[in-house]
């Protein structure tokens, strides 16, 4: 039950078919009898339950139709034991496959044009791109089209990363603070003003910052901040029309915004390579995630990020340069997910991009939450590469020498963010006939690497202890790294 909240607030397309008792057992004490239906319908865009084996194929239909559809979601059928174990001689009518992509619509054009508008009187404008425009079908590329001829400032949330490439000439990913706190207008392009975005409050944002909003549901114009324009529609088609409107026009460069926008976020990057190009060990995350970097930049792969500070310093220091090449715990920050991901994306790689590589990095207590799914990941002898940033905890650890000096309790002695003192998580994976290492510098990490993605047939899980107290680059404010208001 716990997917479909995960996969209703990060707007993905799941389905999740259930089983509960017989039908004629409902209410006598059926063994594990209880209510799935009215346990996940909060959490779900759409929930039935077929009556019959006839009515299955219908029921399906409008599940697939219902998650695609509008902004994506999960569903969930429920399907009772009787119908589980009975068979038919009689014909089964399917109905036709969902049409897709969904149908799409685009706003009233004269909304369109008082969106450009605003953007054309902007002094500080500010592009924000969202992962609903890497759900439209045409999203990524009319995304990519407009930042090239708007030449507008642009950054992206963690779920809109590739949309448009990292290393395009007008990203300032890395003055992500400054952009939020002075831009004046902010277009966002399917993002929405939750946590991530602090809900478009002060002080991340001005208090009279007009928002323009391209969205596919409603409900989220005026989420916490006055929309000045709606555009309640497809993303794809919605620039499509907007784009060529533009004219002539683009931003100009030359600007103090973009001038101190660059400024700062060269700034950012050199106090970032500066921890990169800090070797000694045992490493710092930045330092630890260079050869990681670097191989990226070399392969198409798809990386699954997950855990505290190994996520957060992971958006950074891992550059998205395709759409859908990324999966982090996403919008409801759900920990335990990363190597289900990868086995996920290794399934689809090996069907429908062989030469695709899955990629998972993970704190180590991220990789604890869901470690067992590399038994089934080495089951199916799918070629995942999970890289363990070890610091022995959460947020920060013990080395063993302090972790053995412990007296007394443990229970009560030992820091509760506390793990086991570099733990050997590779050799987990050697019992279920994978390959595991464990690296503490940086040359090693990346012979690593290289080594693991040369195996076809199975699993490899490279342990990378760290510092125990190594830590984010300092934040201007301490708000930068909370979600509250």
């Amino acid at each position: 039950m716990e997917v479909s909240p995960n996969a209703t607030v990060n707007c993905w397309p799941v389905v999740c078919i259930g089983g509960t008792a017989d039908v004629d057992l409902e209410n006598r004490g059926a063994f594990q009898e209880w209510s799935q239906q009215e346990s996940v319908r909060n959490s779900c865009k759409h929930v039935s339950r077929p009556t019959s084996l006839h009515t299955i194929p219908a029921h399906i239909e409008k599940a697939v139709r219902c998650a695609m559809y509008g902004r994506p979601g999960a569903v969930y059928v429920d399907l009772p034991g009787n119908l589980v174990l009975t068979s038919t001689e009689e014909e089964i009518s399917f109905p036709e496959p969902v049409p897709l992509p969904p149908p799409v619509s685009i706003p009233p054009i004269a909304e369109i044009e008082k969106a450009i508008n605003t953007l054309k009187n902007a002094k500080k404008p500010l592009v924000i791109v969202g992962k609903g425009a890497a759900w439209s079908e045409r999203g990524a590329t009319q995304v990519q089209q407009f930042l090239t001829k708007s030449k507008l400032p642009w950054l992206a949330t963690p779920g809109g990363k590739g949309v448009a490439s990292d290393l395009h000439p007008r990203f300032i990913g890395q003055a992500r603070s400054l952009a939020l706190r002075e831009a004046d207008t902010v277009f966002l392009i399917g993002a929405r003003f939750n946590w991530i975005l602090h809900f478009g409050l002060p002080p991340r944002f001005q208090k009279d910052v007009k928002v323009v909003q391209i969205d596919i549901c409603p409900e989220e114009f005026h989420q916490n901040v006055k929309t000045e324009v709606p555009l309640l529609g497809d993303i794809g088609e919605t620039l499509a029309e907007l784009t060529p409107r533009l004219g002539e026009w683009a931003y100009d460069e030359s600007t103090e915004w973009f001038k101190k926008l660059r400024e700062n976020a060269e700034k950012n990057r050199k106090a970032v390579e500066k921890l990169v190009d800090d070797h000694s060990t045992p490493l710092n995350y930045y330092a630890a995630y260079q050869p990681i970097r670097e191989f990226l930049a070399n392969n198409d792969v798809i990386v699954v990020n997950e855990g505290a500070n190994t996520m957060d310093i992971g958006r950074t220091m891992m550059p998205s340069r395709l759409p859908k090449r990324r999966l982090d715990a996403g919008t409801f920050g759900t920990m335990g997910v990363g190597q289900g991901f990868a086995l996920a994306a290794a399934l689809w790689a090996r069907d429908h991009s062989p030469k695709t590589k899955v990629l998972v990095v993970q704190g180590d207590s991220a990789f604890g939450f869901s470690a067992m799914e590399l038994e089934t990941i080495a089951r199916y002898n799918l070629p995942v590469v999970t890289v363990i940033i070890n610091n022995s905890g959460i947020y920060r650890g013990l080395l063993p020498e302090d972790d053995k000096a412990i007296e007394g309790d443990r229970t009560l002695a030992l820091p509760v963010l506390s793990l086991t003192a570099e733990c050997r998580y590779e050799q987990m994976c050697q019992a279920f006939g994978g390959e595991g290492t464990v690296v503490r510098t940086v040359p090693e990490i990346k012979a690593a690497l290289e080594k693991a993605f040369q195996k076809t047939d199975g699993p490899t899980v490279i342990n990378a202890l760290i510092s125990t107290d190594s830590e984010r680059k300092p934040q201007a404010d301490h708000w930068l790294t909370r979600s509250k208001m």
